[in-house]
């Protein structure tokens, strides 16, 4: 039975006796050194991230360290080497990832997925790469998951293959850079789009400058950041002139003071 249980977050593979852990483990007497070392051999594939330990003590001074892991999407970040998921993910992929890197994935949340299989758990990933616009192979979710269906991919899911060669990771990070600058190039070319026609159709209500918006495909962030805010009605009750587009509304002013 435990006799006390110590957490902390600390980053993959790089625990060490310093705070947070050096001082709680003190008191329990155990062996720090063996500890850590256990806690980094654990955690040796969530190098990068934080990650929650807890390490349990019992009266003989063993002890039994469990290490939580990130979500999934924390994880594919990881192996995609992204910052943040797509903000479009239908039309806008922003990574490619080998089917190592799923099934690397579905292993280190094993525990936490619903699958009874590794084949249903790599599916589940392939998954929520679909939301955060992530291709697997060069083939969005439904068609990768389709292969899979089909036998595609058996030999590497059954044996569990995690490993990359150096140039296929090289390979994915050029991918990665050629889809980030053709969603810059896109976002470019819907900007000045729609900035055409919310000019041409200056003075109209703001509901039909956003529905023919919206009938040219732009992006809602885009429509957003762009259409004309209505401004609040003046004091004469007359509705407000559309404010230039970008612009920002004004804050209505305060209350006068009661006399």
């Amino acid at each position: 039975m435990a006799k006390q249980t110590i957490e902390a977050m600390i980053e993959g593979g790089k625990a060490s006796a310093a705070p947070p852990l050096g001082p709680a483990l003190g008191p329990a007497g155990v062996n720090i050194g063996q500890v850590i070392s256990e806690i980094n051999k654990k955690t040796a594939d969530f190098k990068g991230m934080q990650v929650p330990i807890k390490i349990m003590v019992a009266d003989d001074k063993s002890f039994t360290i469990t290490v939580g892991t990130p979500p999934v999407s924390a994880l594919l970040k990881k192996e995609a080497n992204l910052e943040k998921g797509s903000g479009n993910p239908l039309a806008d992929k922003v990574a490619d990832l080998k089917i190592e890197q799923i099934i690397k994935v579905a292993k280190m949340k094993t525990d936490s997925l619903l699958g009874k299989t590794m084949f249903d758990r790599v599916n589940e990933v392939i998954g929520t790469c679909n939301s955060m616009g992530i291709m697997v192979e060069g083939k969005q979710a439904r068609d990768i998951t389709a292969d899979i269906k089909g036998g595609a991919f058996k030999d590497e899911i059954t044996a569990e293959k995690t490993e990359l060669s150096a140039e296929e990771l090289k390979q994915l990070e050029i991918e990665r850079k050629r889809l980030a600058e053709d969603i810059e190039k896109r976002k470019v070319e819907l900007t000045t789009m729609a900035k055409s026609i919310i000019e041409g159709m200056a003075g109209k209500p703001r509901g039909m400058i956003k529905a023919k918006l919206v009938e040219a495909k732009i992006p809602a962030l885009i429509i957003e950041e762009l259409l004309p805010v209505e401004s609040a009605a003046p004091a004469d009750g007359k509705p407000g002139a559309p404010a230039a587009p970008g612009a920002k509304a004004e804050a209505k002013p305060a209350a006068a003071a009661k006399k």
